[in-house]
């Protein structure tokens, strides 16, 4: 796919829905060992798993999953979702991943996190945008940070990983924190 699929637009980046031709690409990137930690993925996935999430993504109206590409090339380097979107409330959560450490610390994970939100607040109409974050990940926090999420608190030992137990950070936005910053 290219950028005639993309959904939103930045400068270096652009997001594309996520198809069943995926899969294999899906599924290499994010099994490195690195990206397991960041995540916290504990589970071994095969190919066939990728495949029905992709499925069940698709007709899921509580998600929207997209792929980040960088414009230059049509590559695709991560995937950025907002989930669990409860319209009643106007709250969501936001999960996002760089795939492979080449392109981690290049700004593309936060231009892609300043688009969703952008579709988040101004698409779907949502009042409030959650995260959380592994405790170790401090790179990713301070991203979050860096556009405007708020710590709410902390979950003691939450994951138990590579023999350890650490901590997940609670992170949020709201709408008008988004537009003060924003919308201006």
């Amino acid at each position: 796919m290219s950028k005639q699929s993309g959904l939103l637009f930045g400068d270096k980046v652009y997001l594309r829905p996520l198809n069943g031709e995926d899969a294999e690409l899906y599924y290499h990137m994010f099994y490195g060992a690195e990206v397991r930690r960041l995540t916290g993925t504990q589970r071994h996935i095969n190919k066939e798993q990728i495949s029905a999430y992709i499925d069940r993504k698709a007709g899921d109206d509580s998600a929207v999953l997209l792929l980040i590409a960088l414009k230059e090339t049509d590559e695709v380097i991560g995937d950025i979702a907002i989930q669990d979107i409860d319209r009643g409330n106007r709250t969501a959560g936001l999960r996002l991943a760089i795939g492979h450490e080449q392109h981690q610390n290049k700004g593309y994970g936060r231009e892609a996190l300043l688009l969703m939100l952008d579709y988040g607040f101004g698409i779907l109409n949502l009042h409030r945008i959650e995260l959380e974050v592994y405790s170790y990940n401090s790179r990713a926090a301070h991203v979050y940070e860096s556009v405007g999420f708020v710590r709410e608190g902390v979950r003691r030992q939450t994951l138990f990983y590579n023999h350890e137990y650490h901590d997940v950070v609670m992170m949020s936005m709201l709408e008008n924190e988004y537009r003060e910053r924003y919308l201006k």
